[in-house]
This record gives structure tokens, C-alpha cells and sequence, in this order.
């Protein structure tokens, strides 16, 4: 099994990239993403809800993660984990997601916990322009998650840009590949899928 982590700015394009790169592998792949793991407040109201920190790395089950992680590198199944942006609540199923040849984990905290880190074959850290991020921020709120500009904007100033400043533009350093220009860089997509499907690309053993 060959484990691939993305990483990069809220809006750089973590979600494409490993979108269009499922889509061009040969192999059973499983597709995860870190949202999916936010951490559930379900004894607060929606206000209280809303006012959390969403882009500080304590805002997610790192545990439940790597718990995950580890089930699918032992061949075990795990239940799907979701989350609903609207309400800000946690959304599972019991839907099994079984071990598949390649696992890709797309967020911008995968790179934060040293015990997930190190059970990812392969880490990529994608590098794009904050203010193409904000861009792509602000369309994919207000269009996928109905969402106001006032409240997208305050978002960024008190918790996206300070956390980015903080936290994930540091992940750099673990990366062993940088992709510049984002999810939507073709040659990229085209390199990696070329060398994961020809094995030159392997997981660790």
C-alpha cells in the first residue's frame, strides 16, 4: 500500500490535485481528506459553533486519523467520516471504506502530526500565491457552502492567514515533493500518475 499526503494553503488546490489524481491511476485508490476528521461540538449552539478556530491544527482528531490510517495499512476497513460545513457538525456513516492499493490524504494539517507524517509514503506540499487562495476561497464558500462575503473575509483575517503564517507554510519542510501553480497543474498530475503506476514510486517498508 502506498500512502500519499497533499498538503498546502486552505484554496491552493489539495482537493483538485488529488482529484484529478485518482482519477488517472491504474490501482484501487482511497481518497481522504482531513475535513472529514474536524473534531464534533455537539453540546454548542451554532453560534458557538461558528466562532471556533476551523484552521488551527487542534481543531481536528489527529488521533481518530491516524487511527484510520493504520486500520487501512493492516487491511482493515474503516467507516466513512464527513462533515457538514453548513452546520459545522460532523456528519459519519456507516459506510465501509476498504484497503485500497494507494491512499490519498489531502488537508492542510496532514503534515502536523509526526505519527501520521510518518505512516505517509509520500508527502506534497502545494505552493500557490495567498491571494490566489483567498480568490478560491471565497468562490468555493460563498458557491459550495452558502456562506456570506462579510463572514469569508473575517475568516481569513482572524483564523486562515494567521494560522498559514503559523503553521502551514512551515509543512514545506516535509515535503518530498513541491508543486507549484496548484491542483490544476497538468504536467504534474501527468508525472505523478506516470510514476505511481509504473511502481517507481513505492511505499516504505
Amino acid at each position: 500500500m502506498l500512502m500519499i499526503g497533499i498538503c498546502g494553503a486552505s484554496g491552493s488546490g489539495k482537493s483538485t490535485l488529488a482529484d484529478e489524481l485518482a482519477r488517472r491511476l491504474d490501482e484501487p485508490c482511497v481518497l481522504l481528506k482531513q475535513d472529514s476528521y474536524y473534531k464534533d461540538h455537539p453540546d454548542m449552539d451554532f453560534a458557538q459553533r461558528e466562532r471556533i478556530n476551523y484552521d488551527e491544527p487542534q481543531a481536528f482528531e489527529h488521533g481518530e486519523l491516524r487511527a484510520d490510517l493504520e486500520a487501512l495499512r493492516a487491511g482493515k476497513p474503516i467507516t466513512r467520516k464527513g462533515y457538514d460545513y453548513k452546520q459545522h457538525r460532523r456528519c459519519d456513516s456507516n459506510e465501509l471504506i476498504y484497503p485500497a492499493d494507494v491512499v490519498l490524504l489531502e488537508g492542510i494539517h496532514v503534515f502536523y502530526d509526526p505519527a501520521v507524517r510518518d505512516l505517509l509514503d509520500f508527502k506534497i506540499f502545494i505552493q500557490v500565491d495567498p491571494d490566489i487562495c483567498l480568490l478560491r476561497r471565497v468562490q468555493r464558500d460563498i458557491v459550495e457552502r452558502a456562506r456570506h462575503v462579510d463572514s469569508v473575509a473575517r475568516q481569513y483575517l482572524e483564523t486562515v492567514k494567521p494560522m498559514f503564517e503559523r503553521y502551514i507554510r512551515n509543512y514545506v519542510e516535509y515535503a518530498d515533493l513541491i508543486v507549484a501553480r496548484g491542483g490544476k497543474n497538468a504536467r504534474i498530475v501527468d508525472i505523478l500518475a506516470f510514476y505511481i503506476n509504473s511502481g517507481m514510486v513505492k511505499a516504505e517498508t
